[in-house]
């Protein structure tokens, strides 16, 4: 065999081994990327879980609709002694029944401050509040907004009526203001648009539930005026 083949034939083993050692090295590198692309979407999926739980609990505290049944509407009526209460109104005063012993008392509870509805009825309470004192009647707005809010409601609109702020709802529930709402299909609870007229006895005269805002402080001024 001549010099010239000898040097062929080594090569060619050490070829033939360095081809097999190849697809050995490329088959490693493909099983790699394969683990890799496996354990891609595992925690891709697991995030999905993670954000559509926490989604679907934001929709619980979010969909009152699910909750307990709303509480039965206070059995106040006309006839009965006036609830007591006790509350902070705008300014930090704290404002009780006592307060107005003797005297007729409107109470008008409105859902929320600075709201379309809830503005136009107390500006209108503000208008006649001059009539309303001459009528021998002290006039005052209740929601469960926080003083801050009813400050600044007030501010706004140059609202003359003093603004309590019933935040736990106490005052509310005992003049049946609070309750059971629906509002594009879905029921939650809330401030019943409602007001009341005491009379001078401490009982309850005359009560509105379900306030149409039109007219209405004009309504209660002419009940206040014919005790």
């Amino acid at each position: 065999m001549s010099k010239k083949s000898r040097t062929k034939s080594s090569k060619t083993p050490s070829g033939s081994a360095t081809a097999k050692k190849r697809p050995l090295k490329t088959r490693a590198s493909t099983e790699t990327k394969s683990a890799k692309t496996q354990r891609t979407p595992a925690s891709k999926s697991t995030g999905s879980v993670a954000k559509a739980g926490s989604h679907k609990a934001a929709s619980k505290q979010l969909n009152p609709s699910k909750s307990p049944s709303a509480p039965a509407r206070s059995g106040l009526t006309e006839g009965h002694k006036a609830p007591a209460f006790r509350l902070p109104r705008d300014g930090g005063e704290v404002v009780t029944l006592a307060d107005y012993a003797g005297q007729k008392l409107v109470l008008f509870f409105y859902p929320r401050a600075d709201t379309p509805g809830c503005t136009r009825e107390a500006i209108d309470f503000t208008r006649l509040a001059g009539a309303f004192a001459a009528a021998g009647t002290a006039v005052l707005g209740v929601s469960a907004d926080p003083l801050k809010a009813q400050e600044k409601f007030r501010d706004k609109h140059a609202l003359g009526v003093p603004l309590l702020s019933d935040a736990q709802h106490e005052m509310l529930e005992a003049y049946g203001a609070w309750g059971e709402k629906s509002m594009y299909g879905k029921s939650f609870l809330g401030i019943l648009r409602t007001t009341i007229l005491v009379g001078a006895d401490g009982r309850v005269a005359r009560i509105w539930r379900n306030v149409r805002v039109d007219g209405h402080a004009d309504a209660v001024l002419e009940a206040a005026r014919s005790l």
